[in-house]
């Protein structure tokens, strides 16, 4: 199996693939199995560390999504108009530095808890430690990633990482030819970062979409709830 095929299929097929599982099985996991449908918090078990670390994760990983969002499917021709590439490439390791450590402090604090702490291992599921897991993993490699992106200052691969999203969230062909080149700490990252849709409907990152859907359904609710004073 050559290099060639293998770049074609993780960064131009299998993008698509996680996308289908993604979307098909949250709406099946939604449908048959609404009681699952939550985060599982073992604050109720163990107080200590929970608010810190959990409060640090969500901070920082809410800036990185935001951030890798806005800074990879931003066309360059529209950036240009108030920055350069370099001055871009400059944001972006210091904003993703600073946000990529409080969300790694974070979870170092979850993943201590989640191990350590005979009550919350006791209770804890098998794809509860390996999804925590998964996502420091891709902290740890974001982090190191920007030790790269110093060396490459004329923000290249940045450029390269941007043309490749854009390529795939408008469905079009030749996205893998953006990374082939692309140092390994960077395919890794993308690489995961892209299976964490796989296992996104079969851990409890689903609620995730509780987070988005809570303030709408708020709004748009059809009645109010009624309180009775105690007769």
């Amino acid at each position: 199996m050559s290099a060639d095929y293998i770049n074609q299929f993780l960064f131009q097929f299998y993008p698509y693939i996680t996308l289908v599982v993604f979307v098909v099985g949250s709406a099946l996991r939604y449908d048959r199995d609404q009681y699952s449908w939550k985060a599982d918090s073992s604050q109720l078990l163990r107080k200590k560390g929970m608010r810190l670390g959990n409060n640090l994760f969500h901070i920082g990983i809410i800036g990185l999504l935001l951030g890798h969002t806005v800074g990879l499917l931003t066309p360059s021709w529209i950036y240009h108009y108030v920055i350069t590439t370099e001055t871009k490439q400059l944001i972006a390791m210091s904003v993703g530095g600073f946000f990529g450590a409080l969300a790694c402090v974070g979870m170092s604090i979850l993943i201590y808890r989640r191990l350590f702490d005979a009550r919350i291992r006791a209770t804890s599921k098998v794809a509860d430690i390996m999804i925590l897991l998964v996502l420091y993993a891709q902290l740890i490699l974001g982090l190191i990633s920007i030790f790269y992106s110093a060396k490459d200052l004329e923000g290249n691969t940045m450029t390269a990482m941007g043309n490749w999203a854009q390529h795939i969230v408008t469905f079009r062909g030749g996205a893998a030819d953006f990374v082939m080149q692309a140092p390994l700490i960077f395919k890794l990252h993308l690489v995961l970062g892209i299976s964490l849709f796989l296992l996104f409907p079969f851990t409890r990152l689903v609620h995730v979409f509780s987070g988005f859907a809570a303030p709408i359904k708020y709004l748009w609710r059809t009645g109010y709830q009624i309180v009775r004073k105690r007769g």
